[in-house]
């Protein structure tokens, strides 16, 4: 091969990886201005714990139900961010998740699922958790209107 060969080659390689490298950048611009490209974002980065504490990024009842599956009361969010409990690591919400699948299995229509630390109503009937109590503030308190306590 002669060495201008080999330059014209070598050219149109580089045009190619030029013009895939700007195809590519595009894609990226378009997806990370996108509202879901934010959420997932946001998601990943409350799942891989990048935040310091939890209480600075509170939780919703979107992303809990994205990430559990179980739908969340508006009573039961804001308990979650008052109380700073912590749902989003050591897979509680894949276990709060599980409890709930078991308590329906049985026939439960209310139940009490504790995750570690944490206690959750749950109408299993709706697939809703109606609060959540941490440990911090379940010493004295009466669950009442449950027909069922799963433990995960």
């Amino acid at each position: 091969m002669l060495i201008n060969e080999y330059l014209q080659l070598r050219g149109a390689a580089a045009a190619e990886q030029t013009r895939q490298e700007t195809s590519n950048k595009a894609v990226e611009t378009q997806t990370a201005d996108s509202p879901f490209a934010a959420e997932l974002k946001s998601l990943m980065a409350a799942q891989s714990g990048a935040g310091n504490t939890y209480a600075a990024t509170p939780t919703t009842a979107e992303q809990l139900e994205i990430m559990s599956g179980v739908n969340f009361s508006r009573h039961a969010v804001e308990r979650i961010n008052q109380r700073n409990i912590d749902v989003l690591t050591g897979g509680k919400l894949q276990r709060l998740s599980k409890g709930v699948e078991l308590a329906e299995s049985k026939g439960s229509d209310d139940a009490l699922v504790i995750v570690d630390k944490t206690a959750f109503v749950v109408s299993v009937r709706s697939n809703k958790v109606i609060t959540a109590v941490d440990a911090d503030d379940m010493q004295g308190n009466v669950f009442t209107n449950i027909d069922s306590t799963v433990i995960m």
